[in-house]
C-alpha cells in the first residue's frame, strides 16, 4: 500500500526525482510478486512434493508388510536407544529384545529389535514391519504425515521466494539511493564555490 501511495504522491509532484518514481515502482512490483507469484510458486512446489510423497507412501505400503513377532527374551537396553518415529508419538524410550517372526515369504527370522513394550517378557507379541523377504524395515510413511511435509515444503518455498523478492527490492533501492547521493554530491560541488556569495556583487 505504501508503494501505491508513493506512486500517487509522486504522480504530479514538481519535486519528483527519477529515483523517487523508480523506487515506488520497484516497491509496487515487489508487492505484486510477493502477493501473487510467491504463493503460486509455493502451491506448485507443495503440489509437486505432495505427488512425490504420496507416490512414496504407496510404494512403501506395497513393499513393506506388517507381521507379528514374538519376544524370545529381553536384552540389555542402551541408555541412548531412542526410536525417532516413536518420539513424535510420545514413545521415546524403546525396549531392546530378541524376537522371532515369520516373513511374508514364509522364512523364519530371529534378531534383536526395538519394541514399544515397557517390560517385555518371553512370549509377548508385537507388530513390526518387514520387506518381502522378512527383513526388518522402518514403518512406512503414512498419507497424513506426507501431506504435512508437502504443506511445509510449499509454505517454506513461498516464504523463500518472498524473501528473495524483498532482498532484490532492497538491493535495487540501495543502488537508487547511492545514485541519488552521488547526484546530490555532484550538484553540491557545482554550487559549493558560489555558496554564500548570492547578492554579494562578486
Amino acid at each position: 500500500m505504501r508503494a501505491v501511495g508513493g506512486l500517487w504522491r509522486w504522480r504530479g509532484n514538481p519535486l519528483r526525482r527519477g529515483t523517487d518514481l523508480a523506487e515506488a515502482w520497484v516497491a509496487l512490483t515487489a508487492l505484486v510478486l510477493i502477493l501473487s507469484v510467491a504463493p503460486l510458486i509455493g502451491v506448485l512446489a507443495g503440489g509437486a512434493a505432495q505427488n512425490a510423497l504420496q507416490r512414496s507412501v504407496r510404494e512403501q505400503h506395497e513393499s513393506r508388510h506388517r507381521v507379528t513377532a514374538t519376544v524370545l527374551r529381553a536384552l540389555e537396553r542402551s541408555p541412548l536407544t531412542v526410536d525417532p518415529e516413536g518420539a513424535s508419538s510420545g514413545e521415546e524410550l524403546r525396549s531392546r529384545v530378541l524376537a522371532a517372526w515369520t516373513g511374508p515369504d514364509g522364512s523364519r527370522h530371529e534378531s534383536p529389535v526395538l519394541v514399544g513394550i515397557d517390560r517385555p517378557d518371553g512370549g509377548d507379541r508385537f507388530a513390526m514391519w518387514t520387506d518381502a523377504r522378512g527383513r526388518e524395515v522402518a514403518r512406512p510413511l503414512d498419507a497424513e504425515t506426507a501431506t504435512t511435509h508437502a504443506v511445509l515444503a510449499g509454505t517454506g518455498t513461498a516464504v523463500a521466494v518472498a524473501a528473495l523478492v524483498e532482498a532484490a527490492r532492497r538491493a535495487v533501492v540501495w543502488r537508487l539511493v547511492r545514485r541519488r547521493y552521488a547526484r546530490l554530491e555532484q550538484e553540491w560541488e557545482r554550487a559549493g564555490p558560489d555558496w554564500g556569495r548570492t547578492g554579494a556583487g562578486s
